[in-house]
């Protein structure tokens, strides 16, 4: 018997859409707590090729919620872990693993030769930025974040909004699974609605999974949902740049501490503390790029900044370290 067997008996998949889903290019950023489940349904559902991008390792700490590694995995990069594992479970599958984080600069690349596109990384910078490229290139994304008992997932870009026009703006305070904490059932039940967003969009399924999110609330055990199928695009987006971006003409400005960052992105950086910069007499005729780790820092500056009549504006997320 078919190892799709029981898939294609449905009448909305059949041999037609599994012939649809063997001949589809995924590409999967992130291999945590969301990618481990997108990437073994996925693969598990006879998509033909997955291409999974993240640049961590595997950590004990983490194995209460990415369920697809063991203790053998421990200091292996999670993407090589992922493709052992899935290969195992699905020798046909074409499965290639990118030890590298994404970021703006292989961003275009990377999404150019795929399908669809499953944001599971746990980065604001990221989610903004592949929802920029999707929007861009018409290429569909699903999208999603969970933290704590809560979290969401949808279906953006690729004729629907891009996520900037449902989140048009950043928390007011960064938190992670490794500050905040995280139920592995919980980015368990996300995921695996990724990739149920992901298969159907592939498979053309109506409704249409693009324009829809989903709402968790699991601490209060409770789910919501809506379509944002007419949300308007924000008319001036800050956009994330990566470090290859800068040009000798930006004013660059270092929102961290030597302590943070001992080293500066580019020779004409300077450190300013965001209570200082509209007093910092920053040249107006430049493009100001604004640098922190995650990015929320610099979205806060640079609101800022606008405030105070700056208008070419661009954000940094460089991560722990220069």
């Amino acid at each position: 018997m078919s190892r799709y067997a029981r898939q294609m008996v449905l009448p909305e998949v059949g041999a037609e859409g599994q012939a649809r889903l063997a001949r589809a290019h995924v590409l999967v950023v992130g291999a945590g707590g969301l990618g481990c489940p997108v990437l073994q349904y996925l693969s598990g559902a006879g998509v033909g090729r997955i291409t999974v991008m993240d640049g961590d390792m595997v950590e004990e700490s983490n194995l209460h919620r990415q369920v697809l590694y063991s203790m053998a995995d421990i200091g292996l990069p999670k993407v090589e872990a992922a493709r052992q594992h899935l290969l195992a479970a699905n020798p046909g599958l074409q499965f290639t693993a990118q030890a590298r984080y994404l970021d703006a600069a292989n961003a275009e690349q990377m999404v150019a030769g795929v399908d669809l596109v499953v944001d599971a990384a746990d980065s604001f910078a990221v989610s903004y930025i592949l929802s920029d490229e999707c929007l861009r290139q018409g290429k569909m994304l699903v999208s999603a974040s969970a933290l704590g008992q809560s979290g969401y997932a949808g279906g953006f870009c690729g004729g629907a909004p891009s996520l900037r026009a449902v989140f048009p703006d950043l928390p007011a305070q960064a938190a992670t699974c490794a500050t905040a904490g995280v139920m592995g059932p919980v980015v368990g039940m996300i995921g695996a609605l990724q990739a149920q967003l992901a298969l159907k969009t592939l498979l053309k399924h109506e409704p249409s999974p693009l324009g829809q999110l989903f709402v968790f609330r699991l601490g209060e055990l409770q789910v919501s949902t809506f379509r944002f199928d007419k949300a308007e695009e924000p008319e001036e987006a800050l956009p994330f740049l990566a470090a290859a971006h800068i040009s000798p003409d930006d004013t660059v400005v270092e929102l961290r501490d030597t302590a943070e960052a001992p080293k500066l992105l580019a020779p004409q950086a300077r450190r300013i503390a965001r209570a200082e910069l509209t007093a910092a007499g920053l040249p107006r005729e430049s493009r100001i790029v604004l640098c922190c780790r995650s990015g929320l820092r610099a979205w806060g500056a640079a609101q800022d900044l606008r405030q105070a009549g700056y208008s070419d504006l661009a954000l940094l997320a460089a991560g722990d370290s220069a």
